[in-house]
């Protein structure tokens, strides 16, 4: 008996939360047709954001030990080691150091300067499509402003063929039209939020660039072994 009740309560719960999901989608579905773009922005804000993040992480993750091998390699003179070592290790800051390692030899502001265009060309290539998740953030709330006031002018027209609407009718219909707006600023949030994440972890990868920039522009300063 009391397996029984528990699973009863257990039924109870699981159809309840159920009802809970399709009230929510039957309400989104009840915001008109601006929904869909809506829904396709969401979908690209989630994709641009997780695309990013891990081109992001990726471009941030570097052997520790890495700088310590090319000053080793450079101040022992074995400049082909610390060539071959920064060409085939995949990561922004290496290939900074390989076009250092590249011109040696050539003024210390030739190369600076070398290593800086590099930088920019990887800084470039880690805000691809940021500006994408930029642009949905300011788009979105405008869709949905649209769509809430669409939906109202074709409430007044509505509500004008009707005699003596009640309070509690015309509260309702505004309040499905209003769905449009909520969605629309939710999803300008959460764009806004991903894309100023994301941003601070482009600086955080461009300050290890310098970083490092910075530390080999110091080792070829070093007296040779």
């Amino acid at each position: 008996m009391p397996f029984q009740i528990l699973l009863q309560a257990d039924t109870l719960s699981t159809g309840a939360t159920a009802a809970k999901v399709e009230t929510v989608w039957g309400l989104l579905s009840k915001g008109g047709p601006l929904m869909v773009p809506l829904g396709i922005l969401f979908v690209l804000v989630v994709y641009f954001f997780i695309e990013r993040l891990l081109v992001i992480r990726k471009a941030s993750d570097l052997d520790e030990n890495f700088m310590r091998i090319i000053r080793d390699n450079i101040i022992s003179g074995n400049v082909a080691a610390a060539r071959n070592l920064a060409k085939n290790t995949n990561n922004p800051v290496a290939r900074i150091i390989d076009k250092g390692i590249q011109r040696i030899g050539k003024p210390i502001d030739a190369i600076e300067k070398s290593m800086e265009n590099v930088g920019k060309l990887e800084i470039y290539k880690l805000e691809k499509n940021l500006s994408m998740i930029s642009v949905i953030a300011r788009i979105a709330p405008l869709f949905g402003f649209v769509g809430t006031i669409i939906g109202l002018v074709l409430l007044l027209k509505e509500f004008a063929t009707i005699s003596n609407p009640s309070i509690s009718q015309i509260a309702d219909a505004m309040y499905i039209k209003l769905i449009t707006s909520a969605t629309g600023l939710i999803i300008g949030m959460l764009a806004f939020l991903g894309h100023s994440y994301l941003d601070t972890q482009i600086n955080r990868t461009a300050n290890k660039m310098e970083a490092a920039e910075s530390e080999f522009i110091d080792i070829l300063q070093e007296p040779t072994r």
